[in-house]
């Protein structure tokens, strides 16, 4: 089983790299199962049902979101409606929406996914750990492969995050900072690993934000309303190949296409 996954998906500019870069992808690299991380695909700041959508139909089996999930209020009522859109599972109960779906690939295999937000420097959540340990035994009772994204801040939670589930989780990657990492590995019992996946969004931005709108809040402190930056566009994602039966990475392949 051939798994992308996207990272954070930021503004117009992202969702049109999707676009384009999906189809050609599965065609060139056999891939099974698309996944992607939409918290950013509205301006920036959150998802729409019609965006979620728009995802869907360009090729994504599953969409995952994290501390943007809730900005848009629309998305609200479409969380509960579409299980393939996930937020963090280690919400409070009882918010809107789920933390982890089982998929089926093209080839007919199913995948679990698994969404969790790390606690440091992120607005205050139940322990992801717990919380992963809980969703990971439901998971598993139904399916061999699960891949987490553990949207975070710090590098050590999500290095903590990926260690700790090694060997039950098929591959933990890591979203939310926008700048690919390199430092994909195997880990020692089997479980794929990326600390940050990367932005699919314009590339000579501050994260995807217009540099100047950065530039000017770091220079005087004052709030100010960021835009998505324009002209190019790269394209971040990890390639992940997997033993479907046993549920164990066989490689994981950072992706960088400047589109």
């Amino acid at each position: 089983m051939k798994i992308l996954y996207i990272g954070d998906i930021m503004g117009e500019p992202g969702r049109r790299a999707v676009a384009r870069m999906v189809p050609r992808l599965v065609a060139q690299r056999r891939i099974d199962v698309v996944i992607g991380n939409g918290e950013n695909v509205a301006g920036g700041f959150g998802i729409t049902p019609d965006l979620a959508e728009e995802l869907f139909q360009a090729g994504l089996s599953a969409i995952t979101t994290g501390n943007h999930a809730w900005d848009k209020r629309e998305i609200l009522d479409y969380f509960p409606r579409e299980r393939r859109l996930l937020r963090p599972a280690n919400y409070p109960e009882g918010v809107p929406g789920q933390g982890s779906v089982v998929v089926q690939t093209s080839g007919g295999e199913e995948l679990g996914i698994l969404q969790l937000m790390g606690r440091a420097y992120m607005p205050t959540l139940d322990c992801p750990f717990q919380v992963a340990k809980r969703e990971m035994a439901k998971l598993r009772k139904r399916v061999a492969a699960v891949v987490v994204d553990m949207h975070a801040e710090a590098t050590s939670e999500k290095m903590a995050m990926g260690h700790f589930l090694d060997g039950e989780a098929t591959a933990v990657v890591g979203t939310h900072t926008h700048v690919q990492t390199a430092d994909e590995q195997i880990l020692p019992r089997g479980t794929a690993y990326l600390t940050d996946i990367g932005m699919t969004g314009p590339l000579h931005g501050v994260i995807g934000v217009k540099k100047e709108l950065a530039i000017e809040k770091f220079l005087t402190g004052m709030p100010r309303r960021f835009e998505v930056a324009s002209g190019p566009v790269v394209f971040c994602a990890a390639l992940i190949d997997v033993d479907a039966r046993i549920g164990k990475a066989l490689s994981i392949e950072r992706i960088r296409i400047l589109d």
